[in-house]
């Protein structure tokens, strides 16, 4: 079987520089990965602080709307109020139990048999 050569028949210039020195192009690589990290982090960060200031300045506005209409909350008052409605609307009515199931009580331990 026969062996190719990794070389190649006519490097270029380029080619024999990186063979020599890879630093040539590995460096320059990862600065540039480096900077634009860190260029890309300024946008984003620009881009998050837009919408932040976009939002309390809502958040402002509604809250000057809402404080003016606002009562207090207690939460006594709304236990009585509610326990108040409670009893005008409903009356306990018993519902039939489904079959196997005991009136009072934990339910059978046993599943049912199948009919036969």
């Amino acid at each position: 079987m026969a062996v190719f050569s990794s070389k190649p028949l006519n490097p270029s210039k380029l080619n024999r520089n990186v063979e020599r020195k890879p630093w040539l192009i590995g460096i320059p690589f990862v600065l540039l990965m480096v900077a634009a990290s860190y260029g890309m982090s300024t946008f984003t960060q620009t881009r998050y602080d837009l919408h932040d200031q976009k939002v309390k300045q809502v958040s402002k506005e509604q809250e000057l709307r809402l404080d003016s209409n606002r009562r207090k909350f207690d939460i006594r008052e709304e236990y009585f109020k509610l326990s108040a409605e409670g009893e005008k609307d409903w009356e306990p009515k018993r519902i039939q139990r489904p079959k196997g199931l005991p009136e009072w009580g934990i339910p059978p331990t046993e599943p049912p048999r199948p009919k036969s």
